[in-house]
């Protein structure tokens, strides 16, 4: 095979365990009914439009497995496919393409479902001021990967977990003692802050002691936009709390920067591909 750009670690354990999964002891209905020595090619298939996402993995799904002479990706990842639309090609041993057959579409068509719905709501925001944030309601063990789709779909990233930037909630307010204390402690840590208020006294404190990110959360279209004009620039403004295809569009609009949309990632619909084998 044509070698592939580095996986990450995280992603190769998830193909292995996932494989593991599948295949357990081993292919019996393959073992049983397809000869050892048996080559074959195989295509993956669009069956209605989709945008593209996971083909990082096809690779390393095949290189775990060994016996494939040939992998050849056709397109890239965030490409808008039609129904018919080949995707990838694949040669080698029968069994092997058999065998990780349901891992590789599992991949495919979870991911590019992602990548298709961050499209859709790229595109309604276009013509706005505002970008659209993934948020961190992932499938377990397969952030990296779903993010990634995310942003294939084109919308942007927020913070990968709990590591990389303080986002301040109503649970850290409360156990902090106060939106003062909970700024001022986490000014220390030296990370981006952004810190979220559901009233306009929490609004008005977060501004007096200089916060620079706000999340507002769980307001109308209409609130929003009055206290977008409230802020009037002195703070970057991410708006969440039930966005969804319907209302992203009048979110965005209230000038905002952002608004923040977790069903890009945990209501996405698989898309439908196909894998067809092919004797040559």
């Amino acid at each position: 095979m044509t070698p592939s750009p580095a996986v990450h670690p995280e992603i190769l354990e998830l193909i292995r365990l996932a494989l593991a999964e599948d295949i357990g002891s081993g292919d019996v209905t393959s073992e049983a009914c397809v000869p050892a020595d048996r080559m074959a090619s195989g295509y993956f298939l669009a069956r209605a439009p989709l945008v593209l996402a996971g083909l990082e993995v096809l690779a390393p799904v095949y290189a775990a497995r060994g016996g494939i002479e040939q992998l050849t990706i056709l397109h890239a990842n965030g490409d808008r496919l039609n129904e018919g639309d080949r995707i990838a090609t694949v040669y080698g041993r029968a069994r092997t393409l058999l065998e990780c057959e349901r891992v590789a579409l599992n991949f495919l068509q979870r991911l590019s479902g992602i990548a298709t719905v961050a499209r859709q709501y790229a595109e309604l925001v276009e013509g706005t001021r505002c970008k659209v944030l993934d948020t961190r309601k992932t499938t377990p063990g397969l952030r990296r990967l779903e993010k990634a789709a995310a942003a294939a779909g084109g919308v942007t990233n927020h913070r990968i977990g709990l590591f990389d930037a303080i986002l301040i909630k109503n649970n850290h307010i409360s156990a902090a003692g106060g939106v003062r204390p909970a700024l001022e402690n986490a000014r220390r840590s030296g990370l981006p802050i952004e810190i979220e208020v559901r009233e306009r006294a929490e609004l008005e404190e977060a501004l007096a002691c200089g916060a620079t990110h706000l999340l507002l959360d769980n307001l109308s279209p209409l609130q929003a936009a009055e206290w977008v004009h409230l802020v009037n620039g002195r703070a970057t403004i991410e708006l969440s709390g039930g966005i969804d295809l319907t209302t992203v569009r009048s979110y965005a609009e209230t000038g905002a920067d952002y608004v923040s949309a977790g069903a890009i990632t945990h209501s996405a619909p698989a898309v439908d591909i196909s894998f067809r084998l092919e004797l040559l």
